[in-house]
């Protein structure tokens, strides 16, 4: 292959950023060339930027420690230094929507994990299997600000993750679903570093996350939409209500589902026909062969104790969503219980699969 494309990171000192110089490692078509922060770690090696607070493995990547760090805010100091950058910044909505956009307008395109542009209606929300077609925005994206090479994809909410693609697999074959409700269990790990306090996790549930719930009950609804007019339009549906809860582990969220089908009894699947649907279900990332990209999407077991997050949230390299319990529904239609990775597919690696998609798509061509 020809020479892989250098890329940079911002945020590159907290727990995604780091997990982004991690995940990147040896990766066959990208190079970290370039690691930003905030401002009281520019000038430091990335080695000495993170000492005693690097969470990800045993070592610090060679090839990054001695990379100096710049200042985050000085979107011109990445200009000639990498082709495009993962943003993993930990700073005010408002701050970190401007600063992409700032990155965006120097032609540098921006792979973000942050909240703040999940809702810009010009801004691809991506799951890589479900609205790779979203990709059709970026045109009108960058014709509404005037860039030229710059543009900004996001990535959703880590613990939509968890049951998207299942839904999506269901709808796609012709079962569509009128109405959900959901309830999280969601890892320490997804409130970062340091996170919740030991005294509120041990021994302990948390019952609400700020922001979760509603996340979880309208972003799938973007996700699902389509591109009309130089924008995303939401989906109408399907109603979801949720609960999200933060329990004693440390990665891996778990979703359990119920679900009613958007159809007459006699139209509505059989569990046997929805196991079939999930277990082939591949997409666009799998045609394509992406390298983060996993062979089965969807993975289903048959335990009456399955799926758990220690035991299955590294299926398919921390890519699938592995279901389990699968069964009617005495209120809905079926329920399951689902997983995710929730710092791997929910974080750095959906980050870095979707900057793979945009990269087979020729959106980092010079």
């Amino acid at each position: 292959m020809s020479e892989k494309i250098k890329v940079g990171v911002l945020g590159a000192t907290g727990m995604v950023g780091q997990r982004y110089i991690k995940l990147l490692e040896n990766h066959p078509w990208f190079e970290v060339s370039y690691v930003a922060a905030s401002p009281r770690s520019a000038g430091k090696k990335y080695k000495d930027a993170v000492a005693n607070r690097w969470l990800i493995g045993a070592e610090i990547p060679e090839g990054v420690a001695d990379l100096t760090v710049q200042d985050a805010n000085d979107e011109k100091a990445a200009l000639g230094k990498c082709r495009f950058v993962f943003s993993a910044l930990e700073m005010g909505k408002d701050e970190i929507k401007a600063l992409e956009a700032a990155y965006a307008a120097e032609g540098i395109p921006v792979v973000s994990n942050a909240s703040a542009n999940r809702w810009t209606e010009d801004v691809p929300m991506l799951i890589p299997e479900i609205n790779y077609s979203h990709l059709d925005v970026i045109a009108d994206q960058k014709k509404h600000h005037g860039w030229d090479k710059g543009f900004i994809a996001v990535k959703p909410n880590c613990s939509l993750q968890t049951y998207m693609m299942p839904i999506f697999a269901l709808q796609k074959a012709g079962y569509p679903i009128k109405r959900m409700i959901v309830t999280t269990l969601q890892a320490t790990s997804g409130a970062g570093y340091p996170g919740v306090p030991s005294f509120d996790m041990i021994d302990n549930i948390v019952p609400y996350i700020g922001g979760e719930e509603e996340k979880t009950e309208k972003e799938c609804l973007k996700i699902l939409g389509t591109v009309k007019d130089g924008k995303i339009e939401n989906a109408p549906g399907p109603l979801v209500s949720s609960t999200c809860t933060r329990v004693p582990v440390i990665d891996g969220h778990t979703a359990t589902v119920s679900l009613e089908f958007d159809l007459s009894d006699d139209k509505k699947p059989s569990l046997a026909e929805i196991e079939r649907v999930w277990t082939s279900f591949t997409s666009v990332p799998q045609e394509l062969k992406l390298p983060s990209a996993p062979e089965h999407p969807i993975v289903v077991r048959h335990e009456e104790n399955r799926p758990q997050p220690r035991r299955d949230r590294d299926t398919e390299k921390g890519m699938a969503c592995v279901i389990g319990r699968l069964r009617e529904c005495p209120v809905f239609d079926v329920k399951f219980v689902a997983l995710s990775h929730n710092t791997k597919r929910g974080a750095a690696l959906g980050g870095i699969l979707n900057a793979e998609l945009l990269k087979a798509k020729g959106f980092f061509e010079n």
